[in-house]
């Protein structure tokens, strides 16, 4: 764009600055969160077990524990967002976050980690929370670029959080990485205290005539493309997340040095969200013009083309390679299906839409690891990345025949970002 306009150049519309906000809040957070993913399944290994539980299952709960306390308490933080205010949510969600990942420095146990991990389900969900108040202030027709955004900004956090996390571990230990996640969650959420304005009508708005939560819900359910896409959001979810579970445990087995076990899982990690966040905003905008059920399918088709031959991998960097090749098509999954959410409900429910999604969400990564955790121990590890395969192009067939092109709505079409 020219920066020497004529006279009086307009500034960025609110919506924009919210969005570059939030955007930040998303990278911060992630970051954050993220930090933790790669020596998680190490850090109940090293901590061990009060009850006799084996490992296996203990580290499939510490990722299933959460996702599934996430399931049942996002779609009521969703309502409540429409009600009281979706900035609200966001600091919820980040505090909330701040002070539970800084008491997982201290547990003593796998168990204590895990029941942490729980209560931190119910009380965080920063990405529902980012997309709902995203989703209420941008354009309908730049759904795809504002969700693209996002995820670019998930992307980066999530590229960035595992290898600083990694690093950390490696270096100092477990725990301190759990102090560094505490402080990145604390700056996110006084970012958005300190800088976001949400618009007066979200907060303004007469509740007394609004649906009940069940009525909402089963509105949104009601609108056309709505149960499908959830279906959908949480098929690519267990794709995503069946391998998390084993990746360390994978990645130990390929390399001949377990020295710096923790900084080669992040960094393969930072890899895989790297590469998503490249291709994120390129395929939302993308969306925008070609429509989001296209590119959907071509992503998810691509995920399944791209874990077929992890399970045949003999060297890291073979894995490495190929978990980038993911995330470049994981890019254009998340904020297409975000997009289609925007796109088939009414303004207005941006919360309960996004608080439901969320939770779907959640259920496909508490079913996720749990899956993984069986198939390898059934079938050994490398069953779990040809399982993946099936999941996404399942995804892709199913984003084929049930999803409905979305109505074209008129377009004063911005071909600038």
């Amino acid at each position: 764009m020219s920066r020497k306009p004529a006279p009086a150049s307009p500034p960025s519309p609110a919506w924009q600055r919210t969005l570059y906000i939030l955007a930040f809040n998303q990278l911060a957070s992630t970051a954050g969160f993220s930090s933790v993913f790669p020596f998680l399944p190490l850090y109940v290994e090293e901590l061990g077990s009060t009850t006799g539980l084996s490992i296996e299952v203990l580290a499939g709960l510490v990722y299933s524990g959460q996702a599934f306390s996430m399931m049942l308490a996002s779609p009521i933080w969703g309502n409540l967002a429409d009600r009281f205010g979706r900035k609200l949510m966001i600091q919820r969600a980040t505090f909330g976050g701040t002070i539970l990942l800084l008491l997982m420095a201290f547990v003593r146990s796998a168990e204590e980690l895990i029941l942490l991990r729980v209560i931190q389900g119910l009380v965080s969900g920063v990405i529902a929370a980012n997309n709902a108040l995203t989703a209420s202030v941008a354009p309908r027709e730049r759904s795809g670029y504002a969700m693209g955004v996002l995820q670019m900004s998930m992307g980066v956090g999530i590229a960035i959080g595992p290898l600083m996390g990694g690093a950390i571990a490696d270096a100092f230990g477990y725990r301190m990485a759990f102090y560094v996640t505490a402080a990145l969650l604390f700056i996110a959420g006084m970012v958005v205290t300190l800088w976001i304005r949400e618009p007066i009508r979200d907060q303004t708005t007469d509740r007394s005539d609004r649906p009940t939560f069940l009525q909402e819900w089963k509105s949104i359910f009601l609108a056309a493309g709505v149960s499908s896409t959830f279906v959908l959001r949480f098929l690519t979810q267990m794709g995503r997340m069946m391998v998390f579970a084993i990746l360390a445990f994978f990645a130990r087995e390929l390399l001949t040095n377990e020295d710096q076990i923790n900084s080669t899982v992040g960094l393969m990690m930072g890899i895989t969200s790297g590469a998503a966040t490249l291709s994120a905003v390129y395929l939302g905008k993308l969306g925008d013009r070609i429509g989001h059920r296209k590119i959907l399918i071509a992503s998810t088709l691509m995920s399944g083309l791209v874990y077929l031959p992890q399970a045949a991998v003999t060297e890291a960097w073979q894995l490495v390679a190929l978990q980038g090749l993911a995330g470049v098509a994981l890019g254009g999954v998340i904020p297409s299906i975000a997009a289609l959410l925007a796109n088939y409900t009414e303004p207005g429910h941006e919360g309960a839409v996004y608080g439901l999604d969320n939770s779907i969400n959640s259920a496909g990564r508490s079913v996720a690891p749990l899956v993984g955790g069986f198939i390898a121990g059934w079938f050994g590890i490398r069953a779990t990345f040809t399982m993946t395969a099936g999941v996404f192009f399942l995804t892709a067939l199913l984003a084929y025949l049930l999803l409905p092109k979305p109505a074209l709505r008129s377009t004063t079409s911005e071909q600038t970002a």
